[in-house]
């Protein structure tokens, strides 16, 4: 019985570092990371023309980006991603129609896979919402839709500068359109689906 308590005792010990080392992350560097970006949409724009006078086009365009992380293990992070609203030029066929504003909140769920190297690669997979307003057209009666729904993906890496302060660099892809409408009757859907490169600076608390 002896034999078996401190076998018992020393399997459990043996836990101990393991258990010390998934949680060191966490237990230095707190659970939440804040980040601002500077964000370039790069618009896919894959559209077909409309009555004959060319494509619908959003314009690519740099935004500011803020976003949020929070750390439920040291690998498993949700991160909400958000800007205020952008004003995004339109095109018809070249020429400029107008603009719309769009808002694109983000949430990733990410994993990221080396949580205590000072290289810190994730990947992940969310859910966008865009809602558009304050559309403003040269051509009457032209509009858009008032919002969409599409997923995302997301790759990036954070790459420690000094103790809770890191250099960061994502790249993600969302499915995000709108209908086009003229006078109530819809002319097109356009496929912004746009690539954003980001680069900026995160804080761990």
């Amino acid at each position: 019985m002896f034999r078996k308590t401190l076998l018992s005792l020393a399997l459990a010990a043996s836990f101990v570092p393991t258990l010390a080392q998934a949680q060191s992350a966490l237990a230095t560097e707190g659970p939440w990371l804040v980040r601002v970006r500077a964000t370039y949409v790069q618009t896919d724009n894959a559209n077909s023309p409309v009555l004959g006078l060319g494509q619908v086009e959003v314009q690519s365009r740099w935004i500011p980006e803020f976003d949020i992380s929070y750390f439920f293990t040291d690998n498993i992070a949700a991160e909400l991603v958000l800007t205020w609203p952008q004003k995004m030029d339109v095109t018809l066929g070249g020429a400029d129609i107008g603009s719309v504003k769009a808002l694109p909140p983000t949430l990733m769920l990410q994993y990221h896979f080396m949580p205590d190297a000072a290289f810190r690669p994730y990947a992940g997979v969310g859910l966008n919402y865009t809602r558009y307003s304050s559309q403003s057209f040269s051509i009457a009666g032209l509009d858009t839709s008032n919002s969409s729904f599409g997923a995302a993906l997301q790759g990036g890496i954070d790459i420690q500068l000094a103790p809770r302060w890191y250099l960061n660099a994502d790249v993600k892809y969302v499915w995000m359109n709108t209908d086009v409408t003229l006078n109530g009757a819809q002319l097109t859907k356009v496929d912004i689906n746009p690539w954003l490169f980001s680069i900026g600076i995160g804080y761990r608390f």
